[in-house]
């Protein structure tokens, strides 16, 4: 049971990033909004959360281009039960909107997942770790993190997430 759920955590993982060399830049998630310093509105942070408008913004653009055929338009998941193995073996693309299993995962294990892709979990998501900036692939972290619910969020944070 241990082993399934083990197995089943890391499937989820890989799955979450369908949509790296070197690691993230030593910045915290959002810090590049402490260095855009400007009066638009849309680039503060969002009350209790570490990411920006603006990054939600960016992060709906990358997700639909290079995430949303797996996850879905709004991180809902496209397959009914993405616990159970596909015909290949494969374990399917999981929601991301807090209500699969991404929120158990801190923001360098979900970067970890984006850059290696999902392979090593039982999944089939591609790497993205040349294809998207370090910007975008927080961008898209944050696009889906912003359909969490304020409780699935700050459990994610008591489990380590900006880490």
């Amino acid at each position: 049971m241990i082993l399934n759920r083990i197995g089943l955590s890391i499937l989820v993982l890989v799955f979450i990033s369908s949509c790296g060399d070197a690691p993230m830049e030593q910045m915290a998630p959002g810090a590049e909004n402490e260095q855009a310093s400007t009066n638009d509105p849309e680039s503060e942070q969002i009350a209790g959360r570490w990411y920006s408008n603006d990054q939600v913004v960016l992060g709906t653009e990358v997700f639909a281009e290079n995430c949303a055929e797996c996850h879905g338009a709004s991180a809902e998941g496209i397959v009914e039960d993405w616990r159970q193995r596909l015909d290949d073996g494969s374990f399917p693309p999981p929601p991301l909107n807090g209500s699969a299993h991404a929120w158990h995962h801190p923001t360098s294990m979900l970067l970890q997942v984006i850059n290696n892709g999902g392979e090593v979990y039982g999944g089939k998501m591609p790497p993205f770790a040349d294809i998207l900036e370090d910007s975008e692939k927080l961008a898209a972290i944050a696009f889906f993190q912003s359909f969490w619910s304020d409780e699935i969020y700050a459990q994610w944070e008591q489990m380590g997430g900006t880490n």
